[in-house]
C-alpha cells in the first residue's frame, strides 16, 4: 500500500485528475478542444508547438482521466471532450474548495 491509499478515495480521485490536468500541454489541448467547438479528427499537434509523440502521449493521459474520448475512423482518431466528466471533476472542485474557501483563517 502506497501512501495515497491510505486516503479517502474521492481525495485521491481528485489528486489523479488534479495531476493530470497540472501540465500545460494537458490543459492547452482542452482549450483547443474547447475553443474548436467540435470533434477534432487528425493530428492535434498540427495545432499546438509540440510534436506528435508528445501530444499522444497527453492525449493519453487525459483519456484515461476521462476528460477526452478518442473513436477510430479509418486512419484517424476523432477526440471529443467528455462533458459529463468535466462537469463531475469540476463539482468535485466545487465541493472540495467550499469548505476550505469559507475557513477564513487569518495568518
Amino acid at each position: 500500500m502506497n501512501k495515497a491509499e491510505k486516503f479517502d478515495e474521492s481525495l485521491q480521485e481528485l489528486a489523479r485528475f488534479a495531476k493530470v490536468i497540472s501540465h500545460p500541454a494537458r490543459l492547452a489541448i482542452l482549450k483547443y478542444l474547447a475553443d474548436t467547438k467540435s470533434c477534432i479528427s487528425g493530428d492535434i499537434s498540427d495545432y499546438l508547438p509540440l510534436s506528435r509523440t508528445t501530444v499522444s502521449q497527453h492525449l493519453k493521459e487525459l483519456r484515461d482521466v476521462g476528460l477526452i474520448h478518442g473513436e477510430i475512423d479509418g486512419l484517424k482518431i476523432n477526440y471529443c471532450l467528455c462533458s459529463e466528466e468535466i462537469e463531475r471533476f469540476l463539482g468535485m472542485f466545487e465541493n472540495f474548495f467550499e469548505p476550505v474557501s469559507k475557513a477564513k483563517i487569518i495568518c
